[in-house]
């Protein structure tokens, strides 16, 4: 089973090489495709570095800091393009998101269409997060749920898996939105298309070093958001 993980970067210097690394080791089918916002600390010149030796790495540059979901819909685009991989992954660069869970989305996804790793599943799976930001996540993700009647206990995470069809039939270029906002429309238009989702528990760690890219501007987007898809024209995601 080919699979492609798809990582936005900005910044992750000192996490892109180890990241990389642990994400090939987890199997010779898995490639890597690194988005890189031009980050000014050197990222895209490490990812070059290595991907001159290895023909699982690739890249993407952009020429700014252009935001988390364009960064995700570039690299779906790409790997519908350009490759023939049957599994598309989300996920982190900062070891938030384990790499060593990927063989188990793998295999959950035999039978589904998008397998969402979550943090609150089994009650809450989540290391060393301040108590403020653990109340902010947890709360958006019953907010999400009242408003939208979104069947998941984490819609807001960004470690999950696509079968490749699944993104053939999502309508990438009307997808304008950003950090929790994106997790939650990619979820919300897979179970109203009527795609098998299913929810894996995950541990959730704080990164283990460089800076959060959580932002008043991302909240806001998304506590907003949720009511643009509860009211919806249903055409949208038939």
């Amino acid at each position: 089973m080919k699979a492609l993980i798809v990582v936005p970067t900005y910044n992750e210097k000192e996490n892109i090489e180890e990241i990389i690394r642990t994400v090939l080791a987890q199997g010779d089918d898995i490639d890597i495709l690194v988005v890189d916002d031009n980050s000014p600390d050197g990222t895209g010149e490490v990812v070059d570095r290595l991907a001159a030796s290895e023909p699982r790495i690739h890249a993407i540059h952009r020429e700014s800091k252009l935001g988390l979901g364009s960064a995700y819909i570039a690299g779906f685009k790409w790997a519908l393009a350009n490759t023939d991989t049957q599994f598309v992954f989300e996920m982190d660069a900062d070891f938030s998101h384990d790499p060593n869970a990927i063989p188990e989305f793998l295999e959950a996804v035999k039978d589904h269409d998008l397998v969402v790793g979550s943090r609150y599943l089994h009650g809450i799976t989540v290391i060393n997060w301040p108590l403020s930001r653990l109340i902010l996540s947890y709360g958006a993700n019953v907010y999400t749920h009242i408003i939208t009647g979104l069947p998941l206990k984490d819609s807001t995470g960004g470690f999950k898996c696509f079968r490749r069809e699944t993104l053939e039939q999502l309508p990438l270029d009307t997808i304008r939105s950003d950090g929790y906002s994106f997790q939650i429309e990619m979820n919300f238009f897979c179970w109203k298309k009527g795609f098998r989702v299913v929810e894996i528990p995950i541990l959730f760690t704080d990164r283990r070093v460089g800076i959060s890219k959580m932002s008043r501007k991302i909240i806001w987007e998304a506590m907003f958001m949720v009511w643009r898809l509860r009211f919806m024209n249903p055409r949208r995601w038939k």
